[in-house]
């Protein structure tokens, strides 16, 4: 049966920095912004909180932090993915001790794997753990796509509940919407796409644009799974400029820089990403101006 609790609005967090450190009261406050804004969930260590330059011991406070913060009121996901398939399955056994609720596992970059590889690679990640795994597809930071027929693949196995889908490709979303098990879960990990991926079934959103309005992006998601279409489709194209925006430079470059601007965060970030240029932060000073 599908965990009602893992669907609707959940945000990909980023991860503020100050002097080369984790910022802990930022990132306190970060999460009481998303208490308060009721997002349904939260992403840690993905590639929003640029996971691949954390260590271990940074990702255990970040766990650490939220579980304390959200006390069990939202669910957390931890992302585990990586290229080295034993890292991954040792990470994921981790996740439950650590206090998460489900993980996020991207597929292996740089290796590029076959279509056979990746269904050997989350079939060992499902059996390290009995929480649920969220695939992660998104082929344009990995070099690999997880084709839609993989995808129904690995939907057979029990723990394997859904898949961020970050193609852009509408075609291949919709083609694991329409035959995949009724209790799978689909996420658009696309902003600009959310509204064509609700309107054909998705399950929720993991939305880098729900770090900045993470009050809109939850009605946004209510009103989808409520079927309001019209209300969510004024939802979206208020926020189309944002979602474009938050692209602009690779991610999480813009998303920092926008709650930088909004005092949120410092304006930090780890080598080898470097901080926005002037005609980025311009534009994203403008469009939070107008919201």
């Amino acid at each position: 049966m599908k965990q009602k609790k893992l669907t609707g609005s959940w945000v990909a967090l980023v991860t503020p920095f100050k002097d080369g450190k984790i910022d802990e009261n930022a990132l306190d406050g970060l999460l009481d912004f998303h208490l308060k804004a009721g997002t349904d969930g939260i992403v840690i260590c993905g590639t929003t909180g640029e996971s691949v330059t954390l260590t271990s011991d940074e990702k255990s406070l970040l766990m650490k932090r939220a579980t304390a913060a959200f006390r069990g009121k939202v669910p957390i996901m931890l992302g585990t993915g990586g290229n080295n398939t034993s890292v991954v399955t040792e990470n994921t056994r981790m996740a439950a001790d650590h206090g998460a609720d489900a993980v996020l596992v991207v597929t292996p970059y740089y290796n590029k794997p076959t279509q056979a590889g990746l269904i050997a690679h989350f079939t060992e990640v499902a059996k390290s753990t009995k929480l649920p795994v969220i695939l992660y597809n998104v082929p344009g930071r990995t070099g690999v796509n997880l084709l839609p027929q993989t995808v129904l693949e690995l939907a057979k196995i029990s723990n394997i509940a859904g898949i961020k889908e970050a193609t852009g490709n509408l075609e291949q979303a919709m083609d694991i919407l329409r035959h995949a098990p009724e209790d799978f879960l689909l996420y658009s990990g696309e902003d600009a796409l959310n509204f064509q991926l609700m309107a054909t079934g998705a399950s929720g959103t993991i939305s880098v644009t729900g770090n900045v309005v993470p009050g809109k992006m939850k009605a946004f998601n209510d009103a989808c799974l409520s079927k309001d279409w019209e209300k969510a489709r004024k939802i979206h194209f208020e926020l189309l400029d944002l979602h474009r925006a938050m692209f602009l430079e690779s991610n999480p470059i813009p998303v920092k820089t926008a709650l930088a601007i909004m005092g949120k965060i410092r304006d930090e970030f780890r080598l080898p990403l470097v901080q926005a240029s002037s005609q980025t932060r311009e534009k994203l000073a403008a469009i939070i101006q107008k919201l």
